[in-house]
């Protein structure tokens, strides 16, 4: 394998381990010389782009006694071999996508061993031995000619010196109303049951996570068989998903708090990059505990934008408060409840009615806000979070999405830039939510109780999240 191009020299001198991904590069090579080094721009599901180091080439399969050639290029992420590359077909014009288990509609191969990868356990060289025996068991392409038959004894075999032009990658975006939800027990199933009630879904996966202690919400589903529901184990089973939910938790018995919520994160770290690998443009919604910490990490652990990572956080409540202020105390103007999902929860008021067609604003505190929102918050007291309320509370944020709402929430979100806030923490924002995503509204001086409230949470979650093992 030639490394010394000055164009792959410089390139690979950027990644993160950089000694590392070249002598897994140079085994690769011994194994499947055919596997081509070279350059190129990937376009990453959010517009931005990076320079990376990529392999193209053939994944030879036997198939009904025929021996195939089927081009695929992985790309290697700057922190490779750490995290697995992606990998997609190249399918000449002549060809066409069988989508299946293991492959998209755009191309986009997925595979246990991508969900499970674990350097130095998982390698580049293991991943094309799974993919050859599952393209053998399902091929990945056929002829256009054969289109509606979809015959795989049809394929078109490629020459072994198949051309793959230079280029970025590019997905096409496939509308659909698919959603995920991940970890099973009473918040996943009230989640799932909120979904189908409130949400016109296409598709919805229900993937029971072993690793959680929440882990048995499944059986029944898979026993009653809920029309548009599948119930399955695999990650895989969540690709193209407009909305993934994570529902899960994996508490221990540890003594420090920080100890309990890293065995949260460690959960995380197995199935995060998964799901975001799997659903690279959807929205990450968050339902597990701590919320503003566990959405933080999600965000760190996917390297998606922070506008399509968010956590439940303060949403319920906030639907609470404005229902109280509308029906209880005739306010009729929409208020949300911002900060930590804890006691230093504060409360805002809109500064436009309920029937506003403009953009909603977060309210300056005045003399006869406050006394409103304290006593709106006090008839709220007492008020838990069942799973059920919770479950509701994820379906009205993830129908906003899929409709495109643009209905303001307040979800968990990066809060640094926002009112001051100069940490990177996670904490509970009026958000318009919409099918890209989360929109900030703008911040707002608070007065001095709330200011106070607001930073001793900043101060907290910064000292927590230094402590984790993210």
């Amino acid at each position: 394998m030639d490394l010394r191009s000055e164009k792959i020299q410089r390139i690979l001198s950027k990644y993160k381990f950089h000694d590392v991904a070249v002598e897994e590069l140079q085994k690769i090579h011994r194994i499947y010389p055919g596997m081509a080094p070279s350059t190129g721009t990937y376009t990453f599901s959010d517009g931005s782009q990076k320079d990376l180091v990529r392999l193209v080439g053939n994944a030879p399969a036997q198939y009904a006694g025929r021996s195939y050639n089927f081009p695929i290029e992985l790309w290697l992420m700057d922190s490779f071999p750490f995290t697995p590359p992606i990998c997609l077909l190249r399918p000449t014009p002549t060809m066409v996508i069988r989508e299946g288990k293991h492959v998209d509609g755009v191309g986009r191969i997925h595979l246990p061993g991508l969900h499970s990868w674990d350097y130095p356990k998982s390698s580049v060289v293991g991943l094309l031995n799974e993919m050859i025996a599952k393209f053998e068991e399902d091929p990945p392409l056929s002829s256009k000619t054969t289109v509606d038959s979809k015959d795989p004894h049809e394929l078109l075999s490629f020459v072994s010196n198949l051309r793959i032009n230079d280029g970025e990658s590019k997905r096409l975006d496939k509308p659909n109303n698919k959603v995920s939800v991940i970890g099973g027990g009473d918040l996943g199933m009230a989640t799932v049951m909120s979904i189908l009630s409130k949400c016109k879904v296409d598709k919805l996966v229900f993937i029971d996570v072993t690793e959680s202690s929440t882990k048995g919400g499944s059986t029944d589903l898979e026993i009653f068989r809920l029309p548009q529901v599948e119930v399955s184990r695999d990650l895989s089973a969540s690709a193209g998903s407009r909305v993934v939910v994570v529902t899960a938790n994996a508490w221990s018995s540890e003594q420090s708090y920080a100890s309990v919520v890293q065995t949260n994160v460690d959960m995380y770290r197995g199935i995060i990059p998964s799901l975001s690998r799997f659903s690279p443009d959807g929205v990450m919604l968050i339902a597990s505990q701590p919320v503003d910490v566990m959405a933080h990490v999600a965000w760190r652990q996917s390297c998606l934008p922070p506008t399509r990572v968010i956590g439940a956080g303060c949403n319920l409540d906030s639907e609470r408060l404005s229902h109280i202020l509308d029906v209880n105390l005739n306010a009729h103007k929409p208020a949300w409840v911002i900060g930590e999902l804890s006691d230093n929860k504060v409360a805002v008021m809109s500064s436009t009615g309920l029937s506003s067609s403009g953009q909603p604003e977060i309210a300056a505190e005045s003399n006869s806000t406050k006394p409103l929102l304290d006593r709106a918050f006090e008839m709220m007291k007492n008020r838990g979070q069942r799973s059920w309320s919770v479950g509701l509370s994820i379906a009205d944020i993830t129908n906003s999405v899929l409709t495109d709402k643009m209905k303001t929430h307040s979800v968990s979100t990066l809060a640094q830039g926002w009112g001051g806030i100069g940490a990177e923490v996670f904490l509970s924002l009026p958000c318009i939510m919409g099918a890209n995503g989360s929109t900030r509204l703008a911040g707002v001086s608070l007065g001095p109780e709330e200011d106070s409230k607001l930073r001793e949470s900043v101060t907290g979650l910064s000292n927590l999240i230094s402590q984790l093992q993210i």
